[in-house]
């Protein structure tokens, strides 16, 4: 079982080194590539001032922030729910140096990200796959179709969320689906079967497609789409 965690987080400000702290930590869980639904989200109180700058990136205030938790009380819920699991983060020397900087500062010296999880940074994957291109969150989001309309702000578990989604479909997509088949015992030919419908409508049960379903059918859209050089009729149909 392949367990991986989507890690994002919001800061006081850009650098560690100045004494800048988390404030928001926000993940999502995938087992053998398939969203769980299980998730981690904490608000942290980082007994400093928030940058201006930061505040106009996530919107999170000092205020807002003042009767959270600080890192200390969260520190080994954190550590648990990410020990051992493969972590997904873009940009990820710069979350890894903010969460580092907080083990250091409980004086878990022994303990570090790359100590107990391996890590992924999509960044640098996106970067492989689209050299030359923009290869912020945003900019992936519009490239493989994935909903961002809701990311007005910064915010750690939202931005997992988003994350897991390109991340799936820039590495492939969740599970192959394939057709209700049956195999020709003679020739091993494959073939559909065909089951007629019944002329009692009113029975009928409507089969609402899944969340795995719809990211399924984006991904092979997604895929179509970059094979042909932007010339996917169904997107194009759907963006006019």
């Amino acid at each position: 079982m392949a367990r991986q965690i989507v890690l994002d987080t919001e800061t006081t400000g850009l650098e560690p080194s100045e004494n800048h702290r988390i404030i928001e930590i926000g993940c999502v869980e995938l087992v053998d590539r398939k969203l769980t639904g299980n998730h981690y989200h904490q608000y942290i109180n980082p007994e400093r001032d928030i940058d201006k700058g930061a505040v106009e990136v996530h919107g999170l205030s000092t205020e807002f922030l003042s009767d959270k938790p600080t890192f200390s009380s969260i520190y080994e819920k954190f550590q648990d729910f990410i020990s051992g699991a493969e972590l997904i983060i873009h940009n990820a020397p710069f979350d890894i140096g903010f969460i580092d900087h907080e083990f250091a500062k409980l004086n878990k010296i022994d303990t570090r990200i790359n100590d107990i999880c391996s890590v992924i940074d999509t960044l640098v994957m996106a970067r492989q796959r689209h050299p030359g291109q923009r290869n912020n969150l945003d900019a992936l989001c519009k490239r493989y179709f994935v909903d961002n309309s809701k990311r007005d702000l910064h915010g750690a578990l939202l931005d997992a969320e988003i994350l897991a989604d390109v991340y799936l479909l820039m590495t492939g997509g969740q599970v192959d689906f394939a057709l209700d088949t049956n195999r020709n015992a003679h020739d091993g030919l494959i073939k559909n079967e065909i089951r007629r419908v019944s002329e009692k409508r009113s029975q009928l049960i409507i089969h609402r497609a899944s969340q795995e379903e719809l990211l399924a059918h984006k991904e092979k859209l997604s895929k179509i789409n970059l094979d042909s050089d932007g010339e996917c009729l169904w997107l194009k149909k759907k963006l006019t």
